[in-house]
């Protein structure tokens, strides 16, 4: 028979401005019955779920060692988020208490081994790694020090985690899944990346779109495009390019369809010009290598900046049929004309070599528009 019962934890709660925080401690074998890792995922209508990355197995197994040691210690708190059914109950005491911005008294914690994991009071926001070795570990208990806040919203959830892991080097790829389903405060260099990520997300997922699928994230490790690649074209396309006349500057908001409608109009008349070398991984094609996704991406803004996707497709398919004998992504020799000359895969994503590739696509495209 399922055990349903409630788990009172001594805590102290800290008032910070409007938010609560609240540290106790709990025997971290305990752990996984009310909490779970939220996994970073995508359902069957690829909305994101989750935010944590996978377990790193070898890490897990260095922390279990240890703790099966001889007097281990784990100083570093736990983080996890509640969600509303776990609740704080003050001590009678309290009232006495001099100090106003804490409170001593309990977290009330229902547990019910019925539920599913993504069912459970609480998420594992950073730690994962070592409850999972606590987890595993072979030991009778072991008590950890915890610091929880209380959200309802997984996008909270997801902000918060970023937040913590802000000084710590999380995987970027991460990072860029997770801030378009997240809200509240963040740093301002996350802050300028979430409308791209957005886009890019969003691109990632247009059935039949030329991105569709291609570009590499947690929940689409098949993908051979790389997407800081994808985010640097869309972020310089926004506030300089192309896609800077569908957004809000004051707000920076902006007309997310028309803007998707403009990428894949573009992109699309790309894969279609150069249907081989979209299909290559960057290592065989420089059209899919950060320097291509840059220098094509830095075409779009001066061919369409004007335009509205109805317009792209007359203006842009000249450009690129003027490309088209010339180009040299995959194989052969780049000819810029006045003696510069470059092998095909000796172009890098350096910002000297995205200026040298674009420069020269411009004036390839300029040269041919004159014997026209």
């Amino acid at each position: 028979m399922a055990d349903r019962h409630t788990l009172r934890l001594p805590a102290l709660e800290v008032r910070q401005g409007s938010r609560r925080i609240y540290c106790f401690a709990v025997d971290g074998k305990r752990l996984h019955e009310f909490a779970a890792v939220s996994r970073i995922r995508r359902d069957p209508e690829d909305q994101l779920q989750g935010y944590q990355r996978p377990e790193v197995a070898n890490h897990i197994r260095a922390i279990q060692r240890y703790l099966e040691s001889e007097n281990p210690m784990l100083p570093n708190a736990l983080v996890l988020a509640f969600d509303s059914r776990v609740i704080f109950e003050p001590a009678a005491s309290s009232a006495d208490n001099a100090v106003g911005y804490s409170v001593l008294g309990e977290l009330v914690v229902p547990i019910d081994e019925t539920l599913e994991d993504d069912q459970k009071p609480a998420w594992v926001v950073d730690g994962q790694q070592r409850s999972a070795a606590i987890r595993e570990a072979d030991i009778g208990e072991f008590p950890v020090a915890a610091v929880a806040f209380i959200a309802d919203s997984e996008a909270e959830q997801r902000a918060q985690f970023i937040l913590v892991n802000n000084t710590k080097p999380l995987p970027k790829g991460l990072i860029h899944e997770l801030l378009p389903d997240t809200s509240g405060h963040l740093p301002p260099a996350y802050a300028r990346r979430q409308l791209p990520a957005v886009l890019m997300t969003r691109l990632n997922g247009t059935f039949k779109g030329p991105f569709y699928g291609a570009i590499a994230t947690p929940t689409s490790p098949d993908g051979y495009i790389k997407d800081n690649s994808v985010l640097r074209m869309i972020e310089h396309s926004l506030y300089e390019g192309a896609l800077y006349k569908y957004r809000d500057p004051a707000t920076g908001a902006g007309d997310i369809e028309q803007m998707l409608l403009h990428l894949n109009t573009y992109w699309g008349l790309v894969r279609d010009t150069f249907p081989q070398a979209w299909e290559l991984p960057p290592r065989l094609s420089r059209l899919t290598h950060g320097v291509g996704i840059q220098a094509m991406g830095f075409i779009m803004d001066h061919l369409t900046e004007d335009l509205m996707p109805s317009d792209i497709n007359s203006a842009v398919n000249e450009g690129l049929k003027r490309l088209e004998a010339c180009a040299a992504w995959t194989s052969g020799v780049w000819n810029f004309g006045d003696g510069d000359a470059r092998k095909w895969n000796s172009l890098q994503n350096t910002p000297n070599d995205v200026r040298m590739l674009t420069n020269g696509l411009l004036r390839l495209i300029n040269q041919q528009r004159l014997f026209d």
